[in-house]
């Protein structure tokens, strides 16, 4: 799978758009409630939803392997871009897959 392809998948599928746009948005959001309310809360926890399914796995293993320690914010969002780019990845795969596009070689011919 060349570097054209995977960047596709990821960025210029329309599932993947509205995933990613859905997750800027909470990132948005949450980052005009840290900068302007007084206590902002919970509130990051809403771009992570949008990620929960990876990041629940990578949060879990990064646990056990600090303990009890609570991870800098920039590994946090280090880990919160990754898991959504990875799942907007295989979400553009699904979509991808799911239309047939996916398969080499064998060209689409109407069947009479």
């Amino acid at each position: 799978m060349s570097a054209r392809t995977l960047v596709r998948l990821t960025f210029a599928n329309p599932a993947s758009l509205i995933y990613l746009g859905l997750v800027g948005a909470a990132v948005a959001f949450a980052t005009a409630v840290t900068l302007f309310a007084p206590d902002p809360g919970f509130v990051w926890v809403l771009p992570a939803l949008f990620a929960f399914p990876l990041f629940l796995f990578v949060t879990l293993v990064h646990g056990a392997a600090l303990g009890d320690g609570q991870p800098a914010t920039w590994l946090f969002l280090a880990e919160l871009i990754l898991c959504v780019l990875a799942q907007s990845l295989v979400l553009g795969t699904i979509v991808e897959a799911s239309r047939g596009r996916l398969r080499r070689g064998t060209p689409r011919t109407p069947t009479d």
